[in-house]
């Protein structure tokens, strides 16, 4: 296949005929579902990139399913009898992913009673996916650097390199450019991990595709609880209307708890059912609503106002940055643990 460029701008015939084909959309390509033509031309960059060996950087805004086409990547390469091994580099605490990444040997620091094998030998002939990235400190984003440039990497405390034989994989929810003029991404990091880009759009930019993931997860639940409900016309009216800032992750959960508390047919009330609405700088609870998730909603919200700073993001909630990363840390398995399930 030849590249065709003009004043600069290459563009790949593929991506074209891909466009202009005429033919039903599959509902569902790897472990992602949708029939939208934003959809479509995801799954025509994912069947072209999974076959080979290059690094992906992913970039779509939080809730969209970044992991999910990590791991369709992984799914449809030479490396899926491997592990995939994912990485939340904000959900680690700095001064220990270094140890998670790369492991350590036996007495090279005060706790260390064994040797441990990091991500890197965990996904020995698999796939790493380092979700986001940006949440990595700048000294260890060059160590990052060397490994990839490498393909070598060394134990905390061990003088002997070991080949990291691993596809990796990154993820953010901010623009790579903006994140590197803010000092929070490494250039050369990016140009090494965004070999090929790859950008997932927004639930309210993938047409019907609301609406479709939606019966897909009622489908799952009915499954798992042996019962037959369905969407009510109003749910399925609700689900258009909405815009879903929390993209997948928020209409997943919405169906989930409009699911607990219906009998037959599954009524979706935004108002009250899906996450709090932020009003300004404001957030809403119903009455009743369980102390625990008001704090959740409440640091995920603070989180996202600061754009991702855990630092301010702490400040502002008046908790230290450890005690934020702990948290979030604790909703990380929590979720991990539901989608393992």
């Amino acid at each position: 296949m030849e590249l065709q460029s003009t004043d600069n701008i290459v563009t790949l015939p593929f991506l074209a005929a891909t466009r202009a084909a005429s033919r039903p959309a599959p509902a569902r390509f790897g472990r992602l579902y949708g029939n939208s033509a934003a959809m479509q031309d995801v799954f025509a960059m994912i069947g072209r990139v999974a076959p080979t060996e290059a690094t992906v950087l992913i970039t779509g805004e939080s809730g969209c399913g970044k992991e999910l086409v990590a791991h369709s990547i992984h799914d449809l390469s030479a490396r899926r009898s491997g592990a995939f091994i994912a990485v939340n580099c904000g959900a680690i605490p700095q001064n220990l992913i270094e140890a998670e990444l790369f492991g350590y040997e036996k007495g090279s620091f005060t706790g260390a009673n064994r040797q441990h094998a990091g991500c890197f030998e965990r996904a020995r002939g698999g796939t790493l996916f380092l979700d986001e990235i940006t949440e990595m400190s700048p000294e260890m984003q060059v160590r990052l650097l060397r490994v990839l440039e490498t393909g070598r990497f060394a134990r905390i405390g061990g003088d002997r390199e070991l080949a990291a034989d691993v596809r990796v994989l990154a993820a953010t929810n901010r623009d790579p450019a903006s994140a590197v003029r803010d000092g929070v991404l490494r250039e050369d990091l990016m140009y090494r991990l965004a070999v090929f880009p790859l950008h997932l759009p927004p639930l309210r930019d993938r047409e019907d595709d609301a609406e479709l993931l939606a019966e897909h997860f009622l489908q799952e639940l009915n499954a798992g609880s042996d019962t037959q409900k369905r969407l009510s016309r109003g749910a399925v009216e609700a689900i258009r209307r909405h815009a879903w800032p929390g993209n997948v992750r928020e209409l997943r959960n919405a169906v989930h708890r409009a699911f607990i508390l219906a009998d037959d047919m599954v009524e979706l009330n935004l108002g009250s059912l899906a996450c709090p609405e932020v009003r300004g700088r404001k957030l809403e609870f119903a009455v009743g609503t369980q102390l625990a998730d008001m704090e959740r909603r409440a640091i995920f919200a603070t989180l996202d106002h600061c754009r991702g700073n855990k630092r301010q993001c702490a400040e502002m909630l008046g908790v230290s940055l450890k005690t934020l990363y702990n948290r979030l840390a604790a909703y990380h398995a929590a979720d991990s643990t539901r989608t393992a399930q």
